[in-house]
């Protein structure tokens, strides 16, 4: 019986909550992989997380992938903290390019589908500049046991349609899975002038009930010391979901300072800070344990009625 408790309390600790973030790592291509300082930030930001979405991959032999599971193998702490990658394919209008990816930890989420929105909507065509590439996830070890995640990284001058069309992307997505869970996140460029106050009003993911904002209007998810704007956000609907968000987990993961970085050392990594936000462990011994005490007390609350 020692061993059952012990055992419960060590694997069902809340420190086992599920990671999630987003970063766009800014023009993410071989260059920059080459040079040894970002790529050890990039892995080290990425290490951090136990759901990654990477943004402004420009590498265009499918490279990248590989070599940051490679990179991350390197620092896991054992088998059970291996890496697996699944990325989109290369996004964009003309001869610009760039790619989603997703880096996740296999002992604790795994993928179940993947979906490359067509963005062929009749009468509005060609909404995004890089249409989502989303991911259905299996999670057993938190709260809410499945949920998709919608990318995306917006053209600055576009903010306001794209962001709006991500409730057609979430309708189109209901409908093609069995599941009411959706995380938004990425590089929506949300603020200062590409997204005016006046203009919230237009965006449906900001007008419906459903929809609940993580990062807000006056968080700053810049790296520059002379810009202070919300580009990047995460926005959760589902009622689930919704509840097993670790209050207070969304954040704004500072590396510079938390990797001691000069502002120039930094924005050779990148011009965003990464955001993230917490799901909660699946309930175990305590909320056993708190689900026998409340259904004793509802049992003689209900003698006491009935007597």
């Amino acid at each position: 019986m020692l061993l059952f408790i012990l055992y419960s309390l060590l694997y069902f600790n809340p420190s086992l909550s599920v990671r999630i973030c987003s970063f766009n790592v800014r023009s993410f291509g071989e260059a920059k992989i080459a040079r040894p300082e970002v790529l050890d930030v990039v892995v080290k930001v990425i290490s951090r997380c136990d759901i990654m979405l990477l943004m402004e991959i420009k590498e265009n032999k499918n490279r990248t992938c590989p070599l940051l599971v490679e990179e991350l193998a390197g620092q896991a702490r054992g088998q059970r903290e291996q890496y697996s990658c699944v990325v989109s394919g290369r996004l964009g209008r003309k001869t610009y390019k760039e790619q989603y990816a997703f880096l996740y930890k296999r002992n604790l989420v795994s993928v179940r589908q993947t979906y490359q929105y067509p963005d062929i909507q009749p009468g509005d065509e060609d909404a995004f500049s890089r249409e989502p590439f989303v991911v259905w996830f299996q999670s057993p070890k938190t709260a809410v046991k499945e949920f998709a995640i919608i990318p995306l990284h917006t053209t600055p001058e576009m903010a306001v349609r794209e962001i709006d069309e991500l409730y057609d992307v979430y309708l189109d997505v209901k409908q093609r899975w069995d599941t009411k869970n959706f995380i938004f996140m990425g590089d929506f460029n949300a603020g200062c002038s590409y997204v005016p106050r006046k203009r919230w009003g237009d965006i449906r993911l900001r007008t419906g009930s459903q929809f609940s904002w993580l990062i807000g209007d006056h968080n700053d998810t810049t790296v520059r010391r002379s810009t202070s704007c919300p580009y990047d956000r995460i926005v959760v609907s589902g009622e689930q979901l919704s509840q097993a968000v670790v209050p207070h987990s969304a954040n704004i993961f500072d590396f510079q300072t938390a990797f001691q970085l000069s502002e120039e050392q930094a924005l050779g990594v990148s011009d965003h800070f990464p955001v993230e936000f917490e799901l909660k462990a699946r309930g175990g011994f305590f909320d056993w344990i708190k689900s026998k005490f409340s259904k004793k007390r509802r049992a003689r609350k209900n003698r006491r009625s009935g007597s």
